[in-house]
């Protein structure tokens, strides 16, 4: 708890639109591990940049929230069978792309809080490949994490939620967490709309979702 002031007294005017160095700053403790675990993910996957299926594993590990608004068990399951699966399949022409969005260019961003000793360089194919390091953060899971915390602003919460974050993983079409959630028979624009809906009521009501 010690070292989250001084990374929250710095938010830029432009918070929504980049997202911050560490990627955590703003989250709080729970989603803060839950980008460190995205983090590891996308290193022991040797994987090149942290991406929204890496943010979205993390995130139903880690959060109730969000596995609940997922839906049913069976469902969750699918969901979770199929991010199990990415070393295969459609996951192995991910290693050798960049996960782009329309939210936002293709920007480089640091390591996570987890990983703050290790290099981050910059987004382009100097070190392209599996088996390096992760370098950073895809443009999609940038502007997800970003979008996350106008999300949390919106509704006048102190952090990100779990729910949050999965609205706006669920909100780029174009991101592999939309891939996921869809082929796991998850339609992602009607998850999404599902948590804006419920946020929208928590807030009219006067008091903002944790």
């Amino acid at each position: 708890m010690g070292d989250v002031q001084p990374r929250t007294a710095h938010r830029a005017a432009d918070d929504a639109a980049v997202p911050h160095p560490d990627g955590a700053a703003g989250l709080g403790a729970e989603l803060a591990a839950v980008v460190a675990a995205a983090r590891r993910r996308a290193v022991r996957d040797r994987d090149r940049h942290t991406d929204t299926a890496h943010l979205l594993h993390a995130l139903l590990e880690q959060d109730p929230e969000a596995r609940a608004a997922v839906g049913d068990p069976q469902r969750l399951a699918r969901v979770l069978g199929y991010l199990v699966q990415r070393s295969i399949g459609y996951g192995l022409r991910w290693q050798s792309s960049v996960e782009d969005s329309a939210a936002m260019p293709r920007v480089p961003a640091p390591a996570g809080p987890a990983d703050a000793a290790a290099p981050a360089g910059p987004a382009d194919t100097a070190r392209s490949g599996p088996g390096k390091e992760a370098e950073g953060w895809s443009p999609a899971a940038s502007a997800a994490l970003a979008d996350a915390r106008a999300r949390a602003r919106r509704r006048g919460a102190p952090h990100v939620g779990g729910t949050d974050l999965l609205a706006a993983l669920a909100a780029d079409p174009r991101s592999r967490a939309v891939e996921v959630l869809e082929r796991a028979g998850v339609p992602a624009r009607e998850l999404s709309a599902r948590i804006e809906a419920v946020a929208d009521v928590r807030t009219d009501g006067g008091g903002a979702a944790r």
